[in-house]
């Protein structure tokens, strides 16, 4: 006989707390083995595959793609038979295998309860269906909830749903939410506000009458719980893009650092002939082929062993100045969905080939938006090539918490002295952006200094390896 388990969105660690369905991996009705991929998730973090911990048939999914949800929502349903009973039973079934966090472990002791759904009249005079239709998630009817009380708190998802509700003019009393145990989600909130404010709606239009099931009475009380929103004004009108997933992530971070770092910038133009002449003397020879940010990474590791108080985070708390032993490199990467810091660790510790070789995997992961958690945080210092897109200079914001960022602009040929004598010369603007708490100019200048230095001579480095 065949038992039906659920599986839920599991923790993804790093406290994340919701992740968006990106794409699903199966159907309903197909069949699956233990830890096969089923649907491909967007965290704030990274792109995930989440692997099923059961082997079975689908025979339900829960959200569509471009959904919310929070971590413990059902994701599916999997009937399994008595052929994959032995993978499943008991307390201590599942694969046992771990994903950026969470382990399968063993299912639930109890199977899913699936609620009876009272039967309505539709228009048709057809008799509404009991159960949940595949693909859909399972909205609590608001007769089922009584009204919240007037005070005490409001279950929500994250803070961003309160500031939602507050912009839309819901009452989060009204809401019941879709989540678990009745958790209101973002979804729940802009549902509420789409439906208070549909085109040819106004105040004084009564909302369209709905027939009862749980979806239809969840619809029904947000119109209700609604307020209409105040027009906007021709300035406000446009496309509203969510900030979520990475964009949000880099937003809420870039915000941070600007709130809490007072941050300078200083720069200064470098020859870099003799640092492209090297490079291309080094792919001469045989051997794989050195990156110039490869290089760039190399210089930045020996400046930061003669400058170590730009390799630091500060402490506001217990108001302390950390001094990290280790580099772990981040590089600023452009993708398709938005700008993500890969992280090299223990860059100190690579030579111009290991460097190369982990720039090409991180920057490949990137693109493919495959990166895990783990490649995406931890950085000391950040090196940033803004010359990719054929600009000079720039003043970045310091990735919070780190305390400083090299940028690289474009190399292009300029007139520049060269031993006494005016000639064309590949020139490289560089700045250097710092938290002004670790260290005063006269670190940071000499940091900067240094690099230009090796950029313009590349001997220098020979006194540091």
């Amino acid at each position: 006989m065949a038992q039906v388990l659920e599986f839920k969105l599991p923790d993804l660690g790093e406290g994340l707390t919701e992740a968006e369905i990106v794409r699903w991996l199966v159907e309903v009705g197909d069949v699956v083995a233990v830890d096969q991929p089923v649907v491909e998730v967007e965290t704030a973090k990274a792109m995930v595959e989440v692997p099923c911990p059961y082997g079975g048939v689908v025979t339900a999914r829960f959200g569509e793609e471009g959904t919310e949800l929070p971590v413990g929502a059902p994701l599916l349903t999997v009937a399994v038979g008595e052929a994959s009973e032995p993978a499943a039973e008991g307390e201590s079934g599942g694969s046992g295998n771990v994903l950026v966090g969470y382990g399968t472990g063993a299912p639930p002791a109890r199977r899913r309860r699936i609620r009876p759904t009272p039967s309505a009249p539709r228009p048709d005079g057809a008799a509404a269906p009991s159960a949940p239709a595949p693909h859909s998630v399972i909205v609590p009817a608001v007769a089922e909830r009584a009204e919240r009380p007037a005070d005490g708190p409001v279950p929500v998802i994250s803070p961003l749903v309160r500031r939602l509700a507050r912009e839309y003019g819901v009452d989060l009393r009204r809401l019941s939410g879709s989540g678990p145990d009745g958790l209101i989600l973002r979804a729940d909130v802009e549902g509420a506000f789409r439906a208070g404010t549909a085109p040819g709606r106004t105040a004084k239009t009564p909302a369209p009458t709905v027939p009862a099931g749980p979806t239809a009475a969840f619809a029904a009380s947000a119109a209700s719980a609604s307020a209409p929103a105040p027009a906007q004004s021709p300035a406000a009108a446009g496309t509203r893009i969510p900030l979520k997933g990475v964009r949000g992530a880099v937003a809420d971070k870039l915000s941070r650092s600007r709130r809490e770092i007072p941050d300078a910038t200083c720069w200064v133009d470098a020859d870099a002939t003799e640092l492209m002449r090297a490079r291309t003397a080094m792919n001469a020879a045989a051997g794989p082929k050195v990156s110039l940010l490869a290089l760039l990474a190399r210089i930045c590791t020996a400046a930061l062993a003669r400058y170590p108080e730009l390799n630091s985070t500060v402490d506001m708390e217990a108001r302390e100045i950390v001094r990290l032993d280790r580099v772990h490199l981040g590089f600023a990467a452009q993708t398709e969905r938005g700008l993500v810091v890969p992280v090299v660790r223990d860059a100190h510790a690579r030579d111009a080939e290991s460097l190369t070789a982990e720039f090409a995997r991180l920057t490949e992961a990137a693109r493919a938006g495959t990166l895990t958690p783990g490649e995406l945080t931890g950085g000391t210092f950040t090196l940033n090539n803004y010359g990719v897109f054929g600009v000079d200079g720039s003043t970045p914001i310091v990735n919070h918490p780190e305390a400083a960022m090299l940028g690289v602009g474009r190399i292009v040929p300029k007139p520049w002295v060269h031993e006494g004598e005016l000639a064309v010369r590949q020139v490289v603007q560089l700045s250097l952006t710092f938290d002004h708490r670790v260290c005063d100019g006269g670190t940071a200048g000499g940091f900067l200094r240094y690099v230009a230095d090796c950029v313009e001579q590349p001997a220098v480095l020979l006194r540091t390896l």
